[in-house]
């Protein structure tokens, strides 16, 4: 797969701010032009994000932004994968450029969310699986992410101290982030002492929801060679997989049955698949990453994502953490941004700010939570639904 270039990355501070999500998404598109040393103009192709929850502006998110910067006649797409629609933006953003289509293009994501966690839309909808999960199950995204706690518990062996030490490690890198929401730094028992939300997981170990937004500039290798910047962060790789049936391990809001449970291959599960197409498509394993940036909607999960990567082996999570390597300082850090722990899930925009971090980090620019000499990183979370979300980028 050709290579494309990064130019400029931009970001709006996560928070709860009060204001329209479009004020966020153009802020970041701003500072990634300014970044990128791009005029507005220029920009032939944008791809928008979606966030559902603001009404039919967030449904058209790429005309939305295009009109709120003053509409040139770019063309435009909009998209919605969940968690995974920023890098379903910047795939077909890629794929516009690879085609020959434009030169260069914009990718913003942004959000505002509600007060507390995310729930299903309001009615009566009982062929829609996710209001299923919600209404007939309980399962909120909480009670989720603490099933995956426990699965970790009863498998592994993993401690409630493992994943109060994901929280601490994280916030010590959110400290040195001005857009992270949270950048207070915690230790393991200022975790421990926070309220139990869905056991065995606590407060500070679950992402809140948050305001903010991301943005990228990405062009063809050539239009990177015309603006004069020789070895540009590049984008290697891109992974938007769905799942394979039939998959040992059954992701909600789908809900377990005996034929998958039963003839699911444990060694070949959705989000072990997902970062493999991305290596496949860099040409690069996991022995190259100089750093991640993963999914840790809670502190449990961040565990699970370093297997599903192949930084180490099924069930040697906790070991890696105990040994410091996925610090700052470590052999692979891991959430040097500070996390979605530290930012809160502003969903069309955290895929995209994932790469932000990456190409900051992979220029030297990332200050005190500089993973030094950084040459290879990935970004990872997937979309309910199926939707895979991995993104490698080298220099």
């Amino acid at each position: 797969m050709e290579e494309i270039a990064i130019l400029g990355a931009g970001m709006h501070p996560w928070g709860k701010w009060g204001r329209s999500f479009v004020s966020y998404g153009v802020k970041a598109a701003v500072d990634a032009l300014d970044d990128a040393g791009v005029a507005w103009e220029d920009i032939k192709f944008v791809s928008g994000a979606n966030t559902v929850r603001c009404g039919y502006p967030g449904y058209v998110s790429g005309s939305t932004f295009a009109n709120a910067l003053g509409f040139t006649g770019c063309q435009l797409a909009s998209s919605y994968a969940a968690c995974a629609s920023g890098t379903t933006a910047l795939s077909i953003a890629r794929a516009q450029i690879l085609a020959g289509v434009c030169d260069v293009a914009l990718v913003v994501g942004a959000d505002t969310t509600p007060k507390g966690f995310l729930a299903p839309n309001t009615g009566e909808r009982p062929d829609d699986t996710d209001w299923l999960r919600f209404k007939l199950l309980g399962a909120t995204n909480p009670a989720y992410f603490a099933l995956y706690a426990r699965r970790r518990m009863e498998l592994y062996g993993d401690t409630t101290d493992d994943f109060a030490l994901v929280k601490a490690k994280n916030s010590k890198h959110a400290v040195f982030n001005k857009n992270a929401r949270y950048s207070k730094e915690f230790d393991i028992d200022d975790v421990k002492n926070s309220p139990v939300v869905s056991d065995p997981l606590r407060l500070l170990e679950i992402c809140a929801t948050s305001d903010g937004g991301a943005a990228l500039v990405v062009s063809s290798m050539e239009f990177a060679k015309k603006m004069g910047v020789k070895n540009p962060v590049r984008v290697a790789g891109i992974s938007t997989v769905s799942p394979t049936y039939p998959n040992a391990v059954i992701e909600l809001p789908y809900m377990a049955s005996d034929s998958w449970a039963c003839a699911g291959e444990e060694s070949d599960t959705f989000k072990a698949n997902i970062a493999g197409r991305a290596y496949e498509e860099a040409g690069v394993s996991p022995s190259d990453l100089d750093l991640a940036e993963v999914y840790d909607l809670s502190s449990a999960y961040e565990l699970d994502w370093y297997e599903h990567i192949g930084i180490c082996e099924e069930g040697k999570a906790a070991e890696l953490l105990r040994s410091g390597e996925t610090a700052l300082g470590g052999k692979i850090p891991v959430n040097p941004s500070g996390g979605l722990g530290a930012f809160g899930e502003a969903v069309p925009a955290q895929a995209i700010a994932q790469v932000c971090e990456l190409t900051w980090q992979l220029r030297g620019v990332a200050g005190e939570r500089q993973v030094p000499d950084a040459k290879v990183g990935l970004s990872i979370n997937h979309g309910m639904y199926g939707h895979g979300s991995s993104v490698i980028v080298t220099k």
